[in-house]
């Protein structure tokens, strides 16, 4: 057969229909093979070369032996089949492909450490993907009033405020805190938190928790569990999954779901400052 030419496959009862050069890409394959000389796995059914095996996961090969690229949909999961079929097939890129992006969709597990004080709360983000504490740390506003200024539980547009560096652990949590803390003597300050698009600056760290939740929902976390840790130091603990990560948070503003009701709900009960 010349390259140029149609050849129509039939596998597993589904027909796929694409270019002899497509099927001969890679020369070593068992496509590239059947068209040289044929191959036992394969049969010729009414001009079709038909063979027995999944022909829902040959329209991945198929797109890979087109575009050298493997493009699988966000809920896919089937990794160890599709390896299977790449195998049978002998195309050891697509099946190095595969096995780099199954490594890539790991679960991401993302954690919020809250402690709720007198008059200032206190953040501690965790996450098992830097990227994400990257893209976070890039919309977490911290803002503080200058020293010496008396405190107020509402927010002056006209009041002087310099920006707060968040604190870097490491290169997976970050920390942050909002409120007044009065034990900081000489150095007593208000902090507001903003989170990005949103232009508010929040003073409440239950208003900031409850944000910050609506925040990791939209971007696909879902909320797993929740503790506390020390009721006592009155520290509570979030923790989120997500399977599917994006590179860089989004900036548009979506409508809360389902969870974030359920979630402001319970918080409405907490104490706030």
């Amino acid at each position: 057969m010349s390259k140029g030419e149609v050849v129509i496959l039939n596998v597993g009862g589904m027909k796929f229909t694409t270019f002899t050069a497509t099927l001969k890409r890679y020369q070593d394959s068992k496509l590239a093979r059947v068209l040289e000389g044929g191959d036992p796995d394969f049969r010729v059914v009414n001009g079709q070369l038909f063979v027995d095996r999944d022909g829902g996961l040959f329209r991945y090969v198929l797109d890979f032996l087109r575009t050298r690229q493997i493009t699988l949909p966000p809920e896919f999961s089937d990794y160890d089949r599709l390896i299977r079929e790449a195998d049978f097939y002998n195309l050891p890129s697509l099946v190095d492909l595969l096995n780099q992006d199954r490594l890539e969709q790991r679960l991401e597990i993302l954690e919020v450490r809250f402690s709720l004080l007198e008059t200032y709360s206190f953040f501690r983000i965790f996450c098992s993907c830097n990227n994400t504490i990257e893209s976070l740390a890039g919309r977490i506003i911290v803002s503080a009033e200058q020293p010496g200024q008396n405190w107020n539980h509402s927010f002056s547009a006209h009041r002087p405020l310099v920006p707060i560096s968040l604190q870097r652990p490491s290169h997976h949590d970050l920390v942050f805190q909002c409120g007044t803390d009065y034990s900081a003597g000489d150095e007593l300050s208000t902090r507001y938190v903003s989170i990005r698009p949103d232009q508010r600056k929040l003073i409440n760290g239950s208003n900031v928790l409850g944000l910050l939740v609506d925040t990791l929902l939209r971007e696909g976390f879902r909320l797993i569990s929740t503790r506390t840790i020390s009721p006592k130091e009155k520290i509570e603990c979030y923790t989120f999954e997500r399977t599917r990560r994006n590179e860089l948070f989004s900036t548009e503003q979506e409508g809360a779901n389902a969870n974030t009701a359920h979630f402001k709900a319970e918080k409405s009960q907490s104490k706030r400052r």
